[in-house]
């Protein structure tokens, strides 16, 4: 399984950005999909995750009412909108996939994308 990441850019706080993640190499339908960050000296944080039908999806307390993830099963991609971008949303974003939808930490994930940088500017 791959996961290529891309989307990412420099915006200016208060803009918009859409980043999405295409899968390869074996279908999705099955599995949940997430996004992380990773900023500057920071270690990797969960930003939001959906399930595989999409009926489940949560966000970490910083991507709520800012964020929306969604998926296509059948064009195999994953998707974060991210508006209201403020400059402490500067990170390298990753897209990851798992079986199973709880506890989104790090060490859950089976597959990770290779990340797309995000910089907001004031």
């Amino acid at each position: 399984v791959q996961l290529q990441a891309s989307g990412g850019g420099l915006a200016q706080t208060g803009g918009s950005l859409r980043l999405s993640c295409a899968v390869s190499g074996r279908a999705i339908s099955d599995s949940a999909m997430g996004w992380f960050r990773q900023a500057p000296g920071k270690e990797r944080e969960f930003v939001a995750a959906i399930n595989w039908n999409g009926d489940m999806i949560d966000y970490s307390d910083s991507a709520k009412g800012r964020f929306t993830i969604s998926r296509d099963n059948r064009q195999k991609v994953v998707f974060l909108q991210m508006n209201n971008l403020k400059v402490e949303d500067t990170a390298i974003y990753y897209c990851a996939a798992r079986l199973g939808f709880r506890s989104w930490g790090p060490s859950r994930v089976d597959y990770w994308g290779q990340g797309t940088l995000v910089t907001v500017s004031s």
